[in-house]
């Protein structure tokens, strides 16, 4: 190692080193220039580019600071590399290093670098090969893009599958099952009507117009599911009328008696007495018991009706199962067509 060292006044010291005198043709060398000065003070070192050159036939890789390192009496050490090079085999004299220290310049001594050129036998040329022709690629892009190509399909694919699945999840299954109901008969409806006016104890109540509309209305029922016209829909007479070709004269006396008490309850303010309000309501569960027929199924299918949104719902989740079973059928040959590409592209 070489080296040289100024010192000028007290102020600063400027030394100068590098880290081998001789190096191949190519190599590289690396210089230290070390300023000693007080501490905070203002060190600028030479500012070389890349590729300039320090001294003809020697030029700047590049240079780099290092950490100041304070030293004893407030001093300290600045450091500066530069990473030189050269391509000719020649000795050479690098020229001192100027650094200014506070605006005040300082230089360091020369230093020497010797560039040894690589000894080369031309009395054996044979051994020596010349430039290579540029090598062809194995792989062209043209056989490799469908391969591409596919691969980013798929993945598109499974983006849009796992997206409707999402959808799918969010999307509440409509469960539509068929429940089987125990059917009542025209006749044990009425009687549990009837039942329900007897523990209201509509028939002490002040309300008669309540009471025989509940009544009527029971009785109403029963005969249209029994005999099935729409007595809802038709006059006391009326009903009495389609009776009395199928049921005996006395049961449709008394019928007609209760409907008639009834109507004027409701449209002439007719007031009854309670006795009479009891024998109605007697009257009324004979009828249904001397007419009632009992041989009728007792259990029906209840088929639940979907609404309008429900359908749409079903309908939206058929199609996004059909969809995500296409995405990934389309996927999975897709993959497998890939991988067949790339296993014979490689072998």
């Amino acid at each position: 190692m070489a080296c040289a060292t100024l010192t000028a006044v007290a102020q600063a010291t400027v030394e100068a080193t590098i880290d081998s005198i001789e190096i191949l043709i190519g190599q590289q060398v690396e210089v230290s220039v070390r300023t000693t000065a007080k501490e905070g003070s203002k060190v600028e070192y030479p500012d070389f580019k890349p590729q300039q050159m320090i001294t003809p036939g020697v030029e700047v890789v590049s240079h780099a600071d290092s950490a100041t390192v304070p030293i004893d009496n407030g001093m300290a050490v600045f450091t500066h590399k530069y990473k030189l090079t050269s391509f000719d085999g020649k000795l050479y004299y690098l020229p001192p290093f100027t650094v200014k220290v506070n605006g005040k310049q300082f230089k360091s001594k020369s230093l020497a670098l010797k560039v040894l050129e690589v000894p080369v036998d031309t009395t054996k040329l044979d051994q020596f090969y010349g430039p290579k022709d540029v090598q062809d690629n194995p792989f062209s892009w043209s056989d490799w893009s469908v391969a591409f190509w596919l691969s980013i399909l798929m993945l598109v694919l499974l983006i849009v599958a796992y997206w409707l699945y999402m959808r799918l999840r969010d999307n509440k299954p409509i469960v539509a099952s068929i429940k089987i109901v125990k059917r009542l008969l025209p006749h044990q409806k009425a009687l549990k009507e009837i039942e329900v006016i007897k523990a209201e104890k509509m028939v002490t109540s002040e309300n008669q117009k309540e009471y025989y509309t509940k009544l009527t209305d029971t009785l109403r029922k029963y005969i249209e599911e029994r005999y099935g016209f729409r007595a809802m829909e038709m006059t006391s007479s009326e009903i009495i009328d389609r009776l009395t070709e199928t049921q005996d004269q006395q049961a449709l006396d008394e019928l007609r008696m209760l409907f008639q008490t009834a109507d004027l309850v409701k449209f002439a303010k007719y007031s009854t007495l309670i006795n009479e309000n009891d024998m109605n309501l007697v009257n009324a569960i004979e009828f249904i018991n001397k007419t009632k027929v009992e041989a009728q199924p007792d259990q029906q299918q209840a088929r639940p009706q979907l609404t309008e949104e429900q359908v749409r719902s079903k309908k939206t989740r058929r199609a996004l199962k059909g969809s995500i079973t296409a995405l990934v059928v389309a996927s999975a040959a897709i993959l497998a067509y890939v991988v067949y590409v790339v296993y014979t592209l490689l072998i």
